[in-house]
């Protein structure tokens, strides 16, 4: 296998469309099918269920797809890494910091700055990285350092809860449910809904299915997308119903309203996660994070 078929694997798998997945790598589509088609023969199964109306992952699939992520991050390190070797850059040692989607940003921006002041021969790798992929990374020692969604499966990693976020509905402006308080799982039963896909953060899906089940309420997602942002473009024109968390708002989104669910299960933990035996670096960045979570917001935010 070659990073063409990880990558074409790992980007349908995100689109779960393989038009959009050629545009995103900037490959024609027979190109994407073809790749695809020769890691399944390389691997003995079949990673996708393809239909003439949707694509989905199959469990093999599933299960690969952290390893896949984690293997390509590895190749985009080791090409940084041979790029500082080959200039001349030797002694710096690499901290990669895998940060999940819809995690507070702002938070790890706002430590990075201090990070680097405190280890200035320290080359920090930022990586956009499922909290899955993360604890595979961590376990193999690829990244140092990781920021998610509490999952289940986190043997070997240590997790900190940096902070509990709400699940919020992004709303319409002019939709009957706008000028509520708060929503309850049961009030949104049926709705058409638009969220985060599961393969990206099955934490937060999970525990979303979770306090609609125990409501008695109707989970039905109509479509996912990668950001807050494009989510709220989906419920500006009129798609549905956007659920999110609050960490992924730094502000209420033009003609929406955010309403926070309230009941069982509407929360999730937003963790840090580091190996049984961080570095120096990772394990400052993890204190520098926990104390700038429990700091009260500066006013106006």
């Amino acid at each position: 296998m070659d990073r063409i078929e990880l990558e074409a694997f790992v980007t349908v798998a995100e689109e779960l469309h393989f038009g959009r997945a050629a545009a995103r790598l900037h490959r024609g589509q027979p190109t994407v099918s073809d790749a695809v088609r020769r890691l399944e023969s390389s691997l003995g199964g079949r990673l996708f269920h393809r239909t003439s109306r949707r694509v989905s992952l199959t469990d093999l699939g599933e299960a690969l797809l952290p390893d896949a992520r984690a293997a390509l991050a590895q190749l985009r390190r080791f090409q940084q890494r041979g790029r500082s070797l080959a200039a001349g850059e030797g002694a710096r040692t690499t901290l990669v910091v895998g940060h999940a989607e819809y995690t507070d940003q702002q938070l790890l921006l706002c430590c990075l700055p201090q990070l680097r002041d405190r280890f200035p021969g320290v080359t920090i790798v930022p990586e956009a990285m499922p909290t899955t992929a993360q604890v595979t990374a961590l376990r193999a020692g690829t990244i140092g350092l990781g920021i998610g969604w509490a999952t289940g499966d986190v043997t070997g990693v240590r997790a900190r809860v940096l902070s509990t976020e709400r699940f919020m509905a992004l709303v319409p402006a002019a939709h009957p449910l706008a000028g509520r308080a708060e929503l309850s799982a049961s009030e949104l039963s049926t709705t058409d809904l638009l969220t985060w896909p599961h393969q990206i953060n099955s934490g937060l899906c999970d525990r979303l299915l979770s306090a609609f089940h125990i409501g008695g309420a109707d989970l039905r997602i109509i479509r996912t997308a990668d950001s807050v942002h494009a989510i709220a473009a989906h419920v500006a024109a009129g798609t549905g119903i956007g659920i999110t968390v609050e960490s992924a708002l730094d502000h209420e989104p033009p003609g929406l309203r955010v309403i926070p669910l309230t009941g069982p299960s509407t929360t999730a933990d937003q963790v840090v996660l580091t190996p049984a035996e961080p570095s120096d670096a990772a394990e400052a960045l993890r204190d520098l994070l926990l104390r700038a979570s429990a700091e009260p917001p500066a006013p106006g935010h």
